[in-house]
């Protein structure tokens, strides 16, 4: 049985009652098979499984798409209630911020301006001031974010290992439809020739990942992956492609690396990213 509260003070009551490890999977709502992957792992690892359905204000610009950000409450319990969710807190932007616009943000350091960061100023200080306000009010063991949002991810680690937050953080790997897109909220967004675009950002991972493991070298693994997304279907516009350590680091020579993508796809901004193995031949 998946019980819903709204309120800081029925959240706090009904966490008090979940005897055993919690796993908590923070969510936007408009939840997809990839959110439902995320509360399986967390079903799978945790005796009880806390699930957050929040829209979070911080997070989006003056010009995002905040106000058209799909709110499906009724169905995104359902996606719960299959899953085996114990409890969801879904809770108000008044119940989340009672004081308003909170004057103190969390800083993401460097890597926040970078990348999505560079796009987005200001974003990440939204990601991580929410984040770790529902892990002080969750207060779970583990903490279960995809792996499609692979800087937030990153930051989010990097933030839990820096403020000393007791809590793990378990990447969970990105869903895919079988042609090869990432799931996302944002997907639902895209029109038919839209979404035949969007198979661009999927396409170049793909040429980059099979360049690298057919042993060629970084600039030959991007020149790839950069290739394949001019060569798709027209339509989409890229941000970013680039080549990075697994902690988004400067790219390595070789060993394990990151391909990270943001593209246009209309007026829908799509992000994606793949794990590759560097392992030039000499």
């Amino acid at each position: 049985m998946t019980q819903v509260v709204h309120t800081r003070a029925e959240l706090a009551e009904a966490r008090a009652g979940l005897k055993g490890t919690v796993g908590v999977v923070m969510t936007m709502g408009a939840l997809h098979s990839g959110h439902e992957t995320l509360l399986h792992a967390a079903r799978e690892q945790a005796d009880h499984v806390l699930v957050t359905v929040f829209v979070n204000p911080l997070q989006f610009g003056p010009n995002e798409d905040f106000d058209r950000y799909p709110r499906t409450l009724d169905a995104d319990l359902e996606v719960c209630r299959r899953a085996g969710a114990d409890l969801v807190f879904a809770p108000s932007v008044a119940d989340m911020y009672p004081d308003g616009q909170p004057r103190v943000h969390l800083d993401p350091g460097p890597l926040g301006a970078e990348l999505e960061g560079a796009s987005r100023p200001g974003f990440f200080h939204g990601v991580l001031t929410v984040v770790l306000k529902l892990l002080q009010l969750t207060q779970p063991d583990l903490a279960f974010f995809g792996e499609k949002d692979y800087q937030q991810l990153t930051l989010v680690r990097r933030m839990t290992r820096d403020l000393d937050v007791p809590v793990e953080v378990v990447g969970v790997p990105t869903v895919r439809e079988p042609d090869g897109l990432a799931l996302s909220s944002r997907n639902r967004y895209l029109s038919e020739p839209e979404r035949a675009a969007a198979l661009s950002l999927s396409a170049a991972l793909r040429a980059g990942a099979h360049a690298a493991d057919d042993g060629l070298d970084a600039g030959a693994v991007l020149t790839a992956a950069h290739a394949a997304f001019g060569a798709g279907t027209p339509g989409a516009r890229l941000d970013y492609l680039v080549l990075t350590d697994p902690e988004l680091e400067p790219g390595p020579v070789a060993g394990p690396a990151r391909l990270v993508i943001a593209a246009w796809v209309g007026a829908t901004r799509l992000i994606d990213n793949a794990a590759i193995h560097l392992a030039p031949r000499p």
